[in-house]
């Protein structure tokens, strides 16, 4: 009988992930169920331990992290030839979105770990960008100028660090010129904001994307086109409900490959991922996990 990978990054979530670890850990000495731990002291050390470690050996993963963390335990599970391991997020971090999009309990682990031990894993899609995959959100344009901001700032900490930014941010922004290939179909655009979803929702529950569905085989791609700073304050509220894609200055698209060119930075799950140009694309299936919404 296999073990359990138990993955984790004490220091995310301000703390929570250390609690969440214990609390992770009770549970499996509870029920008897076997286990090995890497966590280190960093996001980066513990990925570096994970990088030494022969996934193939375990039948599940289960990542107690953030976004960041799960974004990179996805990508080394795609060099895994082993298909069938199923990767468990305990939300452990400060926005939790890929695990808000599964339906996963945010402040319970020990139900998501009910959820793990009795049921099926199911296979979901996943994004891609630049060969990197990604669980939720792959974005350019503002937002991506307020993390390039953020990760430069000490203080404050969490989420209030990117509303900081965005404030700074806001008053010299200007919408970029890009070039957009949606299946094979070119347009250009001015935006202020193009959000590529597979997932719902980042930065703590905005629902920038809030059709994406993981088992559609299809990418939503939300598009801001340029509008005044006074009336992007009174949209932004919205997007934590998705009622701004009723905008008229809001476009939502699908499709399973996307081109992007233009002078802008890109991420993915939070992560820089590079400038562009860049291709995103959507992977059917490409993850055994499981979800409370099935």
């Amino acid at each position: 009988m296999k073990s359990n990978l138990v993955v984790a990054n004490p220091a995310s979530g301000r703390g929570k992930g250390a609690r969440v670890l214990a609390e992770t850990l009770e549970y499996l000495e509870k029920n008897h169920f076997r286990y090995q731990v890497i966590a280190a002291s960093s996001l980066e050390a513990s990925l570096s331990e994970l990088s030494k470690v022969s996934i193939t050996e375990f039948e599940r993963v289960l990542v107690v992290g953030g976004d960041g963390m799960v974004h990179h335990v996805i990508n080394q599970l795609a060099k895994s030839a082993d298909t069938t391991i199923a990767l468990g997020i305990i939300p452990a971090g400060t926005g939790n979105d890929f695990a808000r999009a599964l339906g996963l309990n945010i402040k319970s682990p020990h139900k998501n770990l009910d959820l793990f031990f009795t049921m099926e894993a199911i296979s979901i899609d996943l994004g891609e960008v630049n060969g990197v995959r990604f669980g939720a959100i792959c974005s350019t344009g503002f937002d991506s100028v307020v993390n390039e901001r953020a990760n430069q700032m000490r203080w404050p900490t969490g989420r209030r660090k990117y509303d900081l930014a965005m404030i700074q941010e806001l008053s010299r922004f200007k919408p970029r010129r890009y070039q957009i290939t949606i299946d094979n179909h070119r347009r250009d655009v001015q935006a202020m904001l193009i959000a590529i979803g597979n997932g719902s929702s980042y930065g703590g529950g905005m629902k920038v994307c809030p059709g994406a569905d993981f088992h559609d085989g299809l990418l939503d791609v939300m598009i801001l086109n340029p509008v005044p700073i006074l009336e992007f304050l009174r949209i932004f509220p919205k997007v934590y409900s998705g009622r701004h894609v009723s905008h008229p200055q809001v476009e939502v698209l699908r499709g399973k490959s996307i081109f992007i060119d233009g002078e802008a930075i890109t991420y993915a799950d939070g992560e820089r991922i590079a400038p562009t140009p860049v291709h995103v694309k959507v992977l059917p299936k490409a993850l055994r996990t499981w979800t409370a919404n099935a």
